[in-house]
């Protein structure tokens, strides 16, 4: 086989490797992300609970990376300090050594196994998560499948001559050896395919062990340095402080094994004869070794690395507080009436998901798809510092019609937030369906949505308005048109049924997608409701458990 020829096959395999474990990632995220997020934030209050998750949720997502970003969204939301997120890195770090030692026994046999029960489970309905789990099975048997013919590919030229007086010269300079591996795991994104590479190398004798070693260094180098080079968005240098901490720890134990190199080979000569198996376990100690020296350190680490990157605020950053007043907290009626006005902003940044939700239902725009996603960050972050600012206050401080502000604020903030969740989980997704597969609305469906939609965002500038004032009659229309709402879902199903059996080329699909966004755009238009109608009601003893009292005291 000509070298141009093998170069190709070589990277097609790396592709492989790289497109199994993005299948593999993905499928995970789609089955058990709303689970492995929960792991992740009620272990980071705790930093050995966190390096505990960090080894866990990496050995189930196979990507330190992903964990990485996983951590720095809520660092970025300001849900978690930096000491037990750099812990979690520490684990997740560990943890891609699980991933190797699994990898590195003769596991290529089932492979078309993997990808069978892959398959049949692919093929289910792709509302499951049966479906997605599908994902991760064909994931790992494209991963295996890869692996195998790289390392098939990779052995006949372990014993050229040309390669092994290269990998002989390679091996007397350490650390060109290190700056190798680093630069290919940069590459190829994957310092599991590096690490196996190199065992495939050493067990056929083309490298001694200590030059399999530095190797091994090179790799958990290279793979600290795409999260720097690649998963830093905006210029904000705070940003940065966990990969950037991440690498230079990294950075640190390379330094120092690469100066302790002989009695390192000597020592795991003695615990593992056989090559292959001695760079699987210095791989483990390796980083196991990184995780008992930093963990005690972590604290004044973390405090160095704040220092050395200090937060960026801006000014035209739309998630930064404004009214949430730190000096405000000694005198709570100023600082609940800034809390309030801060409230006001999720409405405003609501309004504009909805018409970005409206619009992109109409048009099928992927760019303002993607824009309206990152509104819903906003909203988070903004309800996270009014919650955050709130149970700041001295309780002891406040009235009892400051405890009931207070309440009204937060379940005002609360409705906002989860009124954002439905849209960007659920409309947005219903827009993105549609424009993937080509469905087309009927245009009396059609009208009937964008009329709903406009409703919905006069609703909400209503609720906005009467969470300032209070007024009892304006509570009650709003809570009239949550009954009008419905009556208008009902109507509006039932004309779409009547639509169907009228013969009109509705799909199926099209359909369900339809009635989907009928009953979310219900639900958003709930929350609306509850956010600021329902506290002024139940105040004025107006509020039946289950519905509005009418002017005679009887159920309406």
């Amino acid at each position: 086989m000509s070298f141009p020829v093998t170069l190709i096959d070589l990277a097609g395999y790396i592709a492989l490797l790289l497109w199994g474990t993005h299948m593999v990632q993905t499928g995970i995220q789609r089955t058990f992300g709303p689970k492995l997020h929960a792991i992740l934030g009620s272990a980071l209050k705790n930093r050995f609970r966190a390096f505990l998750a960090g080894i866990g949720v990496t050995a189930v997502l196979q990507s330190s990376t992903a964990t990485g970003l996983m951590v720095a969204g809520f660092a970025a939301g300001g849900l978690v300090e930096l000491m037990p997120a750099l812990a979690v890195m520490l684990g997740a770090n560990v943890g891609t050594t699980l991933i190797v030692q699994v990898l590195s026994f003769d596991v290529a046999a089932a492979a078309p196994a993997l990808i069978l029960i892959g398959f049949l489970l692919f093929r289910r309905d792709s509302s499951t998560p049966t479906h997605d789990l599908g994902r991760v099975f064909i994931g790992l048997g494209l991963m295996l499948i890869a692996l195998h013919q790289l390392l098939t590919l990779v052995a006949p030229y372990e014993d050229a001559p040309g390669l092994r007086q290269l990998l002989g010269a390679i091996s007397s300079e350490p650390v060109l050896d290190v700056l190798l591996a680093a630069a290919f795991t940069w590459a190829v994104h994957s310092s599991v395919a590096t690490v196996l590479l190199v065992m495939s190398l050493a067990a056929n004798g083309a490298v001694p062990p200590e030059a399999a070693f530095a190797l091994v260094l090179g790799a958990n180098l290279g793979t600290a340095i795409n999260p720097v080079l690649e998963g830093v968005s905006g210029d904000d240098p705070a940003a940065r402080r966990l990969p950037m901490g991440n690498l230079v720890n990294r950075a640190i134990g390379v330094v120092v094994a690469l100066a302790l190199l002989g009695p390192i080979g000597r020592l795991m000569a003695m615990i593992d004869t056989d090559p292959a198996r001695a760079v699987a376990d210095f791989h483990t100690l390796f980083n196991l070794a990184l995780a008992v020296v930093f963990f005690p350190l972590l604290t004044p680490y973390a405090a160095l690395l704040q220092r050395l990157l200090p937060r960026r605020v801006d000014p035209a950053d739309p998630s930064r507080p404004l009214y949430l007043d730190a000096a405000a907290r000694e005198t709570p009626i100023v600082a609940l009436g800034g809390a309030a006005r801060e409230a006001l902003r999720l409405a405003d940044v609501l309004e504009s998901m909805l018409h970005g939700a409206r619009d992109a239902l109409h048009k099928g725009d992927r760019r303002l798809i993607a824009e309206t996603r990152r509104m819903d960050d906003v909203l988070d972050h903004l309800n996270t510092a009014i919650k955050t600012y709130l149970t700041s206050l001295d309780p002891d401080s406040l009235s009892e019609s400051d405890h009931r502000r207070l309440d009204e604020i937060l379940n005002f903030a609360m409705n906002m937030e989860q009124a954002g969740d439905v849209v960007d989980s659920n409309l947005l997704p219903h827009a993105a369906k549609r424009l993937k597969r080509g469905l087309m609305f009927s245009p009396e469906g059609e009208a009937e949505l964008l009329a709903m939609m406009e409703r919905l965002v006069t609703n909400l500038r209503t609720a906005a308005s009467l969470f300032m004032t209070d007024d009892r009659r304006t509570a009650r229309l709003l809570v009239d048109e949550k009954v009008a709402f419905r009556d208008l879902e009902a109507a509006a199903t039932q004309s779409h049924f009547e639509r169907l059996r009228a013969g009109r080329r509705d799909t199926a699909e099209t359909s369900a997608l339809h009635l989907d966004v009928l009953r979310d755009l219900k639900r958003i238009n709930g929350h609306i409701v509850a956010a600021a109608a329902y506290p002024v009601l139940e105040r004025a003893g107006e509020l039946l458990p289950s519905r509005v009292a009418n002017g005679n005291g009887d159920g309406a």
